[in-house]
């Protein structure tokens, strides 16, 4: 039960009773309220500083998840630049080198993505942590750009490789006839006394000595250019086209065993030694050309030779004596 207040009135020397007005009971309690009020912002307040919501507490961890995958990633695309970067220098210093290639060019590998546009959604979008979004797009585009002009590299150095085989495969590299003990080098390639005019003429080929059916082998894959028979000159005669330049001629033969047009390999029988044309005894004239030019055949004999005997072919063609044939 509410107290009951009274005041001395002077006048009447009498207690009268307190009579409460509507207005004061209104004002107390808009002050009352505002007092609470004020103080039930001030404790959100405090406990906001001091304490964490469940939707702060769940984003704080979404952000925390978020920043642990983009620093995975970010290592991940940096592993990937140094294996890209590993098979990049192997590409540059080894596989070109041995093909015989220029490196590609460092501005090239290093060149970046552009298009000032090209994340422009990203930023349209006004996404949080943009830059760090940014950031991770543009390593990652880096990256593909990379990887994209290495795998173009690597499908040039296999053409390479397969062009370089073929080249190896084309290019005379064995003697012509079976010489282990190189006894039948008769002649080497230079000026020599001709056979038959006696005075000194450029020898174009090399004479090896042997009997008549001696099999001749092919030095070098190819194709067979020409089968010809004359009665002066070369005789029975097959030349061969190895391609890149390459061209073998096989003169003062017997017999053929290969016809024009037909592909051979590096060792196969096309013939055999003869003493036909303009001979002085049985022998095979070997010659060796390079874009129409006769080069000297000593110099491809490395296949089928040890360094010593090498040598020894070397002497041996080097004697200036009297050629067997032109």
């Amino acid at each position: 039960m509410a107290r009951i207040k009274y005041y001395y009135d002077t006048e009447t020397c009498k207690y009268e009773r307190v009579k409460t007005k509507t207005s004061d009971v209104v004002m107390n309690a808009l002050g009352i309220l505002s007092l609470t009020m004020i103080m039930a912002v001030g404790l959100m307040i405090l406990f906001a500083n001091y304490f964490e919501s469940p939707k702060e507490l769940i984003l704080k961890n979404e952000i925390k998840e978020l920043e642990y995958y983009y620093d995975k990633l970010s290592k991940d695309v940096e592993n990937m630049n140094n294996i890209l970067g590993g098979i990049e220098h192997r590409d540059d210093n080894i596989y070109r080198v041995v093909l015989g290639a220029e490196p590609i060019d460092k501005s090239i590998r290093d060149a970046g993505v552009g298009g000032v546009d090209r994340y422009k959604d990203i930023r349209e979008k006004s996404i949080d942590h943009e830059e760090i979004v940014l950031n991770l797009n543009e390593k990652v585009d880096l990256l593909r750009r990379k990887i994209y002009i290495e795998s173009k590299s690597q499908d040039e150095v296999v053409k390479m490789a397969e062009k370089k085989e073929k080249l190896y495969a084309a290019i005379p590299a064995i003697q012509p006839i079976s010489n282990k003990q190189l006894v039948a080098l008769a002649s080497g390639f230079g000026w020599r006394t001709h056979p038959i005019y006696k005075v000194k003429k450029l020898h174009t080929g090399i004479d090896f000595a042997a009997s008549i059916g001696t099999p001749i082998y092919a030095t070098a894959d190819g194709t067979v250019a020409e089968v010809s028979v004359k009665f002066s000159g070369y005789g029975k005669m097959v030349e061969v086209n190895h391609g890149f330049g390459y061209r073998t001629r096989y003169a003062h033969m017997h017999e053929f065993a290969v016809r024009s047009g037909q592909n051979i390999k590096r060792g196969d029988l096309i013939g055999y030694v003869g003493n036909t044309g303009l001979s002085t005894a049985p022998h095979l004239h070997y010659e060796v050309l390079i874009n129409g030019d006769q080069v000297d055949p000593v110099h491809y004999f490395y296949n089928d030779l040890t360094a010593a005997e090498y040598e020894k072919v070397l002497e041996l063609a080097s004697i200036e004596n009297q050629s067997l044939g032109m």
